[in-house]
């Protein structure tokens, strides 16, 4: 309870979060929904293993890790559930601002792709005529 403020404000818009119904729960349907997904929420007491691979699963998306299975069980009335997530949406965004701090994994930085040197060589359109005479003297007549 004595978490802090930030704690507590973003816990006042968990309601609205049932309302909305942009809550995921579970691995499989977070996976399943990747282009849905805004965050991942993953309780404290997740196992090391699980962790890694949701962190591999998930690089492309922000991993918050906070609260506890019980936590998740007074706010959202899910039992059990170690991993959720939120569909993207301006709540989501809002809420994930709160939680930031939390998050455990660092954005992907794109690499940068080696562009080809020079374009393919095409024929322009004088070479195309030399090539098929037949066609210059259709156009010829």
């Amino acid at each position: 309870m004595s978490d802090g403020g930030s704690t507590r404000s973003v816990e006042r818009l968990f309601p609205f979060v049932l309302r909305a119904k942009i809550l995921m729960i579970g691995r499989e349907t977070l996976r399943a929904n990747k282009g849905k997904l805004h965050f991942v929420l993953v309780t404290e007491d997740i196992s090391e293993s699980v962790r890694a691979e949701i962190l591999l699963d998930f690089k492309h998306y922000p991993v918050v890790q906070h609260y506890g299975p019980a936590d998740l069980e007074k706010f959202f009335g899910i039992k059990g559930a170690k991993t959720i997530g939120f569909t993207k949406s301006g709540l989501a965004q809002s809420i994930y601002a709160e939680l930031k701090a939390y998050r455990i994994n660092r954005p992907v930085t794109p690499t940068k792709s080696k562009r080809p040197e020079s374009p393919p060589d095409f024929p322009d359109a004088h070479e195309a005529v030399r090539e098929f005479p037949s066609r210059r003297r259709e156009r010829q007549s």
